[in-house]
């Protein structure tokens, strides 16, 4: 190779050489560039704000879904305009008595808006809908409330999201397009949840915006369909309240006893009673119901119903054993599931109650 090649090719390999610590220099830099606009920029961004709530339902990521949505900011209002729902379509009550009534769920708002938070965040890392237990002073009615019918009315556990839609921002403020569906109606809405900036510059979600407007669309459909379910099935309950009430007059008779014991002969006696003229009745009543068509809005009212029909079926199962064994462990037992029971009625009493006195709308299509 002569000298005039050598020093053309070194020239050559020179400018190769610049051009390749250019591009890494390059790639540096746009990386740098990049991770300050995702940390510095996209990071504080609605839009981030709202694909990361997205990973944290999908990744059951409790902490990273307690830093984009501001879960008391946003219970708080949906309880406010929860509570004007309740009483909205409801013509039993006077205003006085609408006034007594949004004073109380004033005074209870703190532990009902605190419960249902923790309620949230164990569905979002767990996957699961798990009410009060233990102690808790939701559990059963001990502050003058059903809770599991609060929660229902609240379509919380009804709403499917389907999809995310687009985020827009105004003065400072973002919402973002959230298209769900009621499970219960099978209506489809599209709620705007409201975002703002935190003291740390995160956006999170601080309201439902149309919430209110979401509980009037829906409420309706429901208790209308709640209304026809009740009337088709009415002649049903009538006939077998008819019959169980005359079955609970026969077991009255034959459990008297002077003395408060029941005799031997007694306790066999009404167990075989129980077992095979009442228990055979309520299973009866259940498999008639069964046969009438469930409107989608009334499905948890039939749902109440089974589970009532199911626990009254165990109490005198339960019964039936402690008479037969004279076992208070059974007797305890049946005393148990029967408080299930009556507050199962209860909840079915208080949905058809709601459902006879709502205001009467328009046929929906």
């Amino acid at each position: 190779m002569d000298d005039y090649t050598w020093r053309i090719k070194m020239h050559q390999r020179r400018r190769r050489v610049r051009r390749e610590r250019f591009a890494v220099l390059m790639l540096v830099v746009l990386s740098i560039c990049g991770a300050i606009w995702y940390f510095g920029l996209y990071a504080r961004t609605p839009e981030y704000a709202a694909k990361k709530l997205e990973q944290a339902l999908e990744e059951k990521d409790i902490e990273t879904f307690r830093k984009y949505a501001a879960l008391e900011l946003v219970l708080s209002d949906a309880y406010d305009d929860l509570t004007v729902d309740l009483f909205h379509n409801d013509t039993s009550l006077t205003p006085q008595a609408k006034s007594l009534f949004e004073k109380f769920y004033v005074l209870i708002k703190p532990q009902l808006v605190g419960a249902t938070e923790d309620v949230i965040c164990k569905r979002v890392s767990g996957g699961m809908w798990v009410m009060p237990e233990g102690g808790d002073m939701l559990k059963g009615r001990q502050l003058g409330i059903d809770y599991e019918e609060f929660l229902e009315r609240s379509l919380l556990r009804s709403t499917r999201i389907k999809s995310l839609g687009e985020v827009t921002k105004e003065n400072g403020s973002a919402s973002i397009i959230l298209e769900v569906l009621e499970e219960n109606s099978h209506t489809p809405f599209t709620l705007e949840l409201g975002m703002e900036k935190n003291d740390e510059g995160d956006w999170q979600v601080v309201s439902i915006k149309n919430y209110r407007t979401y509980l009037e669309t829906v409420s309706p459909r429901i208790h209308q369909e709640v209304t026809e379910y009740v009337q088709a099935t009415a002649g049903i309950v009538a006939k077998y309240n008819e019959i169980l009430q005359s079955k609970q007059w026969d077991a009255t008779y034959m459990s008297y006893s002077a003395t408060g014991q029941l005799t031997k002969e007694q306790r066999t006696g009404l167990a075989n009673y129980l077992e095979n003229s009442v228990i055979p009745i309520v299973k009866k009543r259940q498999e008639e119901l069964n046969q009438i068509p469930v409107p989608r809005g009334a499905m948890y009212l039939s749902n109440l119903r089974k589970e009532s029909t199911d626990l009254s079926i165990r109490v005198w199962q339960h019964y039936v054993h402690g008479l037969r064994d004279d076992n208070i462990a059974e007797f305890n037992t049946a005393e148990s599931l029967l408080k299930q029971m009556l507050a199962t009625e209860q909840r079915i009493e208080d949905i058809i109650h709601r459902a006879a006195v709502s205001k009467a709308i328009p046929n929906m299509p």
